[in-house]
């Protein structure tokens, strides 16, 4: 009896081990998944970047107009070095000038806003803010005096005025600031009619507004830090018709005294501009006004037609 008590035993442990070595080996291909992952961590978190976005060092303008030039900008995404995207961009606006950039997709445009950013460095050449290479700037100064509004504004789960107020985290910014600021983006009277007013929730991503009403406090957000320089990347061109004339007005009062770059694919929405740059093959083809590019009857023109044509 007791011999078969033990053989019992023994073979339930060999069983019951032979289940744990199993269930432990199904676990085997999430364990060198988790090895990778780590490896690919740490390797990210050693990697010193070129363009370091805590660096105390450089130079802090004391009057800072707005005045910025591309000179012989030559560029390729490090993840695509066959491919060169600017090849002698040659442009500039000075302060208080609106600069709108326009050509088919992929020929540069919002390659020159990031390079302006400082989200990369290009490979030759120099962009000039004030006379002043970029590079020798204090970064963090420097992208506190630009304000960008994008075709797709990320809006936070959180009050309309913490969105606003989102747009400046070097200071506490006051709720009359934010304020002043939803006027001059065209929003303040909507903002007054919601029941909690500045204190209403957006939503996740700004699910409880609609694309233009993101937009404007996208643009109100952009211009709480008051920015001498305004980037404008495609800002209305995911808007329907209507929408699209309200925000325009609002960037139109955002414009006013201060260096404004815009690209657009709505040909419309640049007429006023100041310098009009058609970019093709990562160079300015042409710049000039809307009146002057169409007598020329050259690529600008070219542009024009095909969208009226559509």
């Amino acid at each position: 009896m007791c011999q078969y008590l033990d053989s019992s035993r023994v073979f339930s442990a060999i069983i019951f081990a032979a289940m744990s070595v199993g269930q432990s080996t199904s676990f085997a291909p999430d364990f060198g998944k988790a090895k990778v992952s780590a490896q690919q961590i740490f390797k990210l978190l050693n990697r010193k970047p070129q363009i370091d976005s805590y660096n105390e060092e450089g130079e802090k303008l004391s009057n800072f107009a707005g005045n910025i030039e591309f000179r012989n900008i030559k560029f390729v995404y490090p993840t695509r070095p066959e491919v060169q995207v600017l090849q002698g961009l040659n442009i500039s606006v000075a302060k208080g000038q609106t600069l709108a950039l326009v050509g088919s997709s992929g020929c540069g445009k919002s390659t020159s806003i990031q390079l302006l950013e400082r989200f990369y460095d290009p490979a030759e050449g120099e962009v000039m803010a004030d006379g002043v290479n970029t590079k020798s700037l204090h970064l963090q100064w420097f992208r506190s005096q630009l304000g960008i509004v994008s075709q797709e504004p990320i809006l936070f789960d959180c009050s309309i005025t913490e969105n606003i107020q989102y747009g400046d985290n070097n200071r506490v910014v006051t709720q009359e600031e934010v304020e002043e600021a939803a006027r001059a983006a065209n929003i303040h009277t909507f903002i007054e009619n919601l029941p909690d007013t500045y204190n209403t929730r957006v939503g996740d991503k700004g699910a409880q507004l609609s694309g233009g009403q993101k937009q404007r406090i996208a643009i109100a957000r952009a211009l709480v830090r008051k920015p001498k320089v305004l980037l404008l990347d495609e800002a209305t061109s995911a808007l329907d018709t209507e929408s699209e004339k309200i925000v325009q007005q609002a960037l139109d009062n955002a414009r006013k005294g201060r260096t404004c770059i815009v690209i657009a694919h709505r040909l419309s929405t640049v007429q006023n501009a100041d310098i009009i740059a058609v970019i093709q093959n990562g160079k300015v083809v042409e710049q000039g006004t809307h009146s002057q590019l169409l007598a020329k009857q050259g690529a600008y023109y070219a542009l024009v037609n095909t969208q009226v044509s559509h």
